[in-house]
């Protein structure tokens, strides 16, 4: 793993933001050269699939399991200005279990915030972790990071809505999902920065009333004991990772065990942040 990233260790700042909001904002974690990269990639990923699913260009998407589908989004997985600061909030017993990329189109330009809405659809992650977990509130498990192609630090482009704070609450702080409360906030991440949140945290897409599409890539991380969300189809990268990124990408050298009961082989991060005298959870 590259040793820069021991530079970029989550600050007790961002742990103090992510416990009190639920999630942080990290700028500049892109070059300019990467992000262009990326955003090939994500357009040539987009078209591909909208074709196959037979979806409109003018309609948001989410396309699940894209880390399979680009050799350029690999090197995000353990992004040396990002990757720290989730073994400084998950530990080392962890991997990727969960991508989605989101394209939302410039709406059609007679459409308007004042006319037609802000699009809001509140909701936290992870599906039935929802419901099975009897407890308020309920454990974090994952946490996702989302990489901005597009900029969006201005209000009405797309913008990642949160509502801070709400990471403890099970119940939706409001009475309509499509409403934001009073306290829910845009969040305003520049072109090739980084958000860091809980999946607990109640949160929403919005439309893009801007000209440019708003691209995204989110990389969902959780405990290597819980079963992915996507179908995690990277057996044609396995070759070529190192062994943290198998680590990540759900290889277990101890089988079934290696999930809840891990050896060294199962989980080189934590042999690493050893060796490089990191403490983690």
């Amino acid at each position: 793993m590259d040793p820069a990233c021991l530079d970029y260790c989550l600050t007790e700042e961002e742990a103090r933001q992510f416990k009190r909001d639920g999630y942080f904002i990290v700028p500049d974690v892109l070059p300019a050269d990467t992000v262009a990269d990326l955003i090939v990639a994500v357009d040539r990923t987009d078209k591909k699939e909208r074709a196959r699913m037979g979806t409109s260009p003018q309609e948001r998407v989410n396309h699940f399991d894209f880390i399979g589908k680009d050799d350029r989004f690999l090197p995000l997985l353990d992004w040396y200005k990002t990757f720290p600061k989730v073994w400084g909030i998950l530990g080392w017993h962890i991997q990727l279990y969960h991508t989605h990329m989101t394209v939302t189109p410039p709406a059609e330009p007679h459409k308007s915030p004042k006319k037609n809405g802000l699009g809001l659809g509140f909701h936290q992650d992870s599906g039935r972790i929802n419901w099975d977990f009897d407890m308020e509130p309920r454990p974090m498990i994952s946490l996702k990071v989302a990489f901005f192609l597009t900029d969006t630090s201005q209000p009405g482009r797309g913008n990642f809505y949160v509502i801070p704070g709400s990471q403890t609450q099970n119940a939706f702080p409001g009475r309509d999902r499509k409403v934001p409360p009073p306290n829910a906030t845009p969040v305003l991440a520049p072109l090739g920065s980084a958000v860091f949140f809980d999946r607990r945290l109640w949160h929403s897409a919005s439309t893009n009333y801007w000209t440019e599409p708003r691209r995204v890539l989110f990389y969902g991380y959780s405990y290597r004991w819980l079963r992915p969300r996507d179908d995690m189809r990277v057996e044609h990268h396995l070759d070529r990772c190192t062994p943290i990124q198998k680590q990540l990408l759900g290889v277990s050298y101890s089988g079934g065990r290696g999930y809840t009961s891990p050896t060294p082989e199962d989980v080189p991060l934590k042999t690493w942040l050893e060796q490089h005298a990191i403490h983690c959870p």
